[in-house]
């Protein structure tokens, strides 16, 4: 009896999964930590592997592109149909720091499968995750017969993400028309949980700056001068309260200025997600959900802008008590965004806002660091629908949606590039991302094998439509 296309597909990955995850393990060996300046050659030495292995795979090209930092990965094959699509997978070969007195039970750098896990250092956070697409697209190949896959498949898989990407935009920005495609996947993400799996819709961008306070040229007596000059540490307080009115929103005019709203289906697929809040709240180490009034509290974190105090201070911060009016105070602040959302007129929303707040007498500085921007690709859009229908195929059940309350460099890839972003992950809350102990569910990564085995057909049709 003749194999269905798909059993034809478990069967090929079946077949191939233990040399698979044998190579796997040996790309889990080298401790790409970007962040620590000692493993920079172990960086540069897992680029090297994978340029590698992908052609071997059969990418006829794969070439390692320098940056001012961490080297990353760029790989092309192109399809044999010249009018197929172009397509661009994204991830991250370098890891974070992990040693075995951080609680490891095993060496993170050593991979070990128990059962249906494999740990180590990088196994879902990304290497895992941007390898299944190995063995996926030589899935794709012997069960359709085609020489070269459907679409014209590009990879780009960076070298510094666990570092905060600082030369990712600019990376992209000079190898634009190297990287030009019609959309892009990101397998850096995750899913609901084992038995819920989800697409990812979008992700919130990020704005953080620095406020800092002047007032007298020193601290003075409180009891010579309080009262009758203004306290920085006072002012401090006062901006921290005004952040939100009453109802949890951000009261900083025009901040909310071009934003995207929630559509009732995209509530309503919210609210279908097996979501208990007592359990997030006790991962949350906290007492009470609170917000903004009117959403609920996966709406408030995936879809809704905020304003958070990450720090503030100012005065003297010793034993006792010390009578002063302090020369200088500061805030930490971050604002998360949404798409819809610019980040440059945020920036202006808040410079302007915080210059309204400050009385005579008080001399500030406000510091921004680097933007994020946020990123969101519509739920009817044939890209993303492809991408559903191929997990579904592969986990053989409906696919939910989800979004991202971090922020990460998609929408850099969605900025410049100007294609949609859609995303792939296979990874779940317990595989312990940047923890000790850090696996990943092989039957899970088994599945994303299966999915990119049959999405590149899939969008290859779908995105002809566009």
């Amino acid at each position: 009896m003749s194999q269905t296309p798909d059993s034809a597909v478990r069967t090929y990955i079946d077949t191939h999964s233990h040399t698979f995850l044998e190579d796997l393990k040996d790309w889990l060996r080298i401790p790409s930590v970007s962040a620590q300046p000692e493993h920079a050659d172990d960086v540069r030495r897992s680029a090297d592997w994978l340029a590698a292995k992908l052609k071997d795979t059969g990418f006829p090209t794969t070439e390692v592109w320098e940056t001012a930092g961490a080297p990353a990965v760029f790989a092309d094959w192109p399809s044999d149909d010249p009018d197929a699509p172009t397509v661009l997978v994204y991830g991250h070969h370098d890891v974070q720091p992990a040693a075995l007195d951080d609680g490891w039970h095993t060496d993170p750098f050593e991979p070990v499968i128990k059962g249906k896990q494999l740990y180590a250092r990088g196994a879902a956070d990304d290497k895992g995750q941007v390898f299944f697409h190995t063995l996926g697209v030589q899935a794709h190949l012997a069960t359709t017969g085609r020489t070269s896959p459907a679409v014209h498949l590009k990879l780009l898989i960076e070298g510094e993400e666990e570092s905060g990407s600082p030369n990712f935009r600019a990376l992209i920005e000079q190898r634009k028309s190297r990287l030009a495609a019609d959309a892009v996947i990101v397998s850096d993400t995750g899913m609901w949980s084992e038995t819920t799996p989800t697409v990812c819709t979008g992700m919130r961008g990020l704005v953080e700056c620095e406020l800092s306070l002047c007032g007298p040229d020193q601290d003075i007596h409180s009891g010579s001068f309080g009262g009758a000059v203004p306290n920085p540490a006072t002012v401090a307080g006062r901006i921290v309260a005004a952040l939100h009115d009453e109802q949890g929103k951000v009261a900083i005019p025009g901040f909310y200025d071009g934003i995207t709203e929630l559509t009732d289906r995209e509530r309503a697929l919210f609210a279908e997600l097996p979501f208990d809040e007592q359990e997030w709240l006790r991962t949350a180490k906290s007492y009470a959900a609170h917000g903004e009034e009117g959403y609920s509290t996966l709406e408030r974190i995936w879809a809704r802008p905020t304003a958070e105090v990450n720090g503030i201070g100012g005065g003297y911060q010793g034993a006792g008590g010390k009578t002063v009016v302090p020369s200088s105070a500061f805030v930490k602040l971050s604002f998360r965004v949404v798409a819809g959302q610019n980040p440059a007129r945020v920036e202006a929303a808040i410079t302007q806002w915080v210059e309204a707040q400050l009385p005579p007498g008080i001399r500030h500085t406000l510091t921004f660091s680097g933007a994020t921007r946020p990123c969101l690709t519509p739920l009817d859009h044939p890209a993303l629908e492809a991408v559903a229908r191929a997990m579904g195929r592969a986990f053989e059940q409906p696919i939910r949606f989800t979004r991202e309350g971090g922020s990460g460099p998609a929408a850099d890839l969605q900025d410049v590039l100007e294609s949609p972003v859609l995303f792939l992950g296979i990874s779940v809350p317990s595989d312990g991302w940047h923890a000790p102990n850090e696996k990943v569910e092989l039957d899970l990564l088994m599945k994303g094998v299966e999915t990119t085995a049959y999405l590149w057909t899939d969008l290859a049709e779908s995105l002809r439509t566009t």
